[in-house]
């Protein structure tokens, strides 16, 4: 099993800035990769940075040059620093672990924390 913890949403001042960590736990090996995804009421789920194993960051347009993910491999822990906030950023934002299984790719994900940009 994998457990996902979030910790570090919470409420903001557009402008501001906030910091989300996700710790990962139990049976995660081998990764693929880890980010974080975000829903907004009454939308889809939506991918907002992933870093792979090799250190690959990948940003939705949306997030370019204000959010950077970051990881810290030793402790499993993977890190998105959200700069420059906007009220279209509030969701619930997703932290999600890819890991192989076998030959698939199975993605599990945090409980989610509440991020709100007020403006």
């Amino acid at each position: 099993q994998v457990q996902l913890v979030e910790s570090g949403g919470g409420l903001v001042q557009a402008g501001g800035s906030l910091r989300l960590s996700c710790a990962a736990s139990g049976s995660i090996g081998p990764i693929v990769s880890m980010g974080w995804y975000r829903q907004a009421p009454g939308k889809e789920r939506e991918r907002v940075a992933t870093i792979t194993v090799a250190g690959t960051t990948n940003y939705a347009d949306s997030v370019k040059g204000r959010f950077t993910i970051s990881r810290d491999s030793a402790k499993n822990t993977v890190y998105v620093q959200m700069n420059s906030l906007k009220p279209e950023d509030t969701g619930v934002y997703y932290c999600n672990l890819k890991k192989m299984i076998l030959l698939l790719v199975a993605d599990y994900w945090g409980q989610g924390t509440q991020v709100t940009v007020s403006s």
